[in-house]
């Protein structure tokens, strides 16, 4: 349901597009571009909000607007498709908490192992010297 909602803040243009398509290409306007008003956004809270401004930081207008494109297709229709699918996406990835870390030591047969490659890699090297004539 929330997903009803954040669609019906979202306002999309549409321009014409680069690429394949001749002369078609120059008549049709088949590029999408989405806009989104994050801090005006009624379905999320301010601490929501504040994520999702620092998760999208570079790609934000001064006014705090998402702008995204698409124009992978030559269909207005698919391009608008795709580039909600993909702001979709990214809202949830930028809402998703992070995992603390949990710190753990490192295992004995580790620290083993390191050792024993350590010692095997040196006396490889050391076979690589010419012998000494004492």
């Amino acid at each position: 349901m929330a997903n009803n909602i954040l669609k019906s803040e979202l306002s999309y243009k549409y321009v014409r597009s680069s690429g394949s398509g001749g002369q078609h290409v120059n008549k049709v306007s088949s590029k999408a571009e989405l806009y989104f008003d994050i801090e005006n956004s009624a379905v999320f809270d301010a601490d929501e909000k504040q994520r999702l401004v620092a998760f999208f930081n570079n790609r934000l207008t001064k006014e705090g607007v998402l702008i995204l494109a698409c124009d992978e297709s030559r269909s207005q229709f698919r391009n608008k498709a795709l580039v909600t699918q993909r702001f979709l996406e990214l809202i949830d990835e930028g809402l998703k908490e992070e995992k603390k870390r949990i710190a753990t030591r490192v295992p004995r047969k580790a620290k083993k192992k390191r050792l024993k490659n350590k010692r095997i890699n040196a006396e490889k090297k050391a076979n690589r010297k010419p012998p000494t004539l004492d």
